[in-house]
């Protein structure tokens, strides 16, 4: 069970996911790869990638096809995460901030608490959902193409972690799939799920949040 939102240790550094945690765009990303495996002949479920939103996209290309009986040749799961990326850059143009995310990274700036944005997304595909936060300042974002291994891999997030300088045991990381919750508990950050993405919050706490909030207007200091 999760702990009482009163209980939640005071980080050194707030890691956050980006879609379905900071802005609306699950529903984009979905229809993006539902379109992707339709080009490519590869039959999958809306429930199925769904669960699978926040994932490594190359994972998520091999877990498809593999369910549907098929095995994608060397490099074909990341022609698939790259077309996807270029269908989720045309449906995604009006991203909007989810409800509190605006207060919380304005309390957070102003308390001189680092934060940063750790996502499995790349580069090019992440640049109008950061813009539609508002920030004063360029956005701190750690994405998919700098590690070998994405979520739920820890590895995305140990490397935020040194960016901000801050160990991961004094991380919170904050994320809407269950491959958040994996690897904050695989990188050994403090693991906070929220509801606002394609998933319930007994799926967050299976994976291990140790604390789950219905939207971040609920998350504070």
């Amino acid at each position: 069970m999760a702990q009482p939102l009163v209980s939640l240790p005071r980080p050194g550094a707030v890691i956050f996911d980006l879609d379905g945690t900071l802005v609306d765009t699950v529903e984009a990303r979905t229809h993006a790869w539902l379109a992707v495996f339709v080009e490519e002949h590869i039959p999958a479920r809306r429930r199925q990638v769904a669960d699978l939103i926040g994932s490594d996209g190359r994972r998520l290309a091999r877990e498809v096809a593999s369910a549907a009986g098929i095995v994608l040749e060397a490099g074909r799961d990341e022609q698939i995460d790259a077309r996807c990326g270029e269908l989720f850059a045309e449906l995604n143009h009006d991203p909007r901030p989810l409800p509190g995310v605006e207060r919380l990274l304005a309390d957070l700036d102003r308390a001189d608490m680092p934060w940063l944005i750790a996502t499995s997304s790349r580069p090019e595909q992440i640049a109008a959902s950061v813009a539609v936060l508002g920030l004063m300042r360029p956005a701190p974002v750690v994405d998919g193409s700098r590690v070998a291994h994405a979520k739920p891999a820890p590895d995305l997030l140990l490397l935020a972690a040194a960016e901000v300088g801050v160990p991961p045991g004094a991380c919170w990381y904050v994320g809407d799939a269950k491959w958040d919750m994996l690897a904050a508990v695989a990188a050994g950050m403090i693991p906070i799920g929220v509801t606002t993405g394609a998933v319930s919050a007994r799926t967050l706490l299976d994976a291990g949040a140790g604390w789950v909030v219905a939207t971040l207007e609920d998350l504070s200091l």
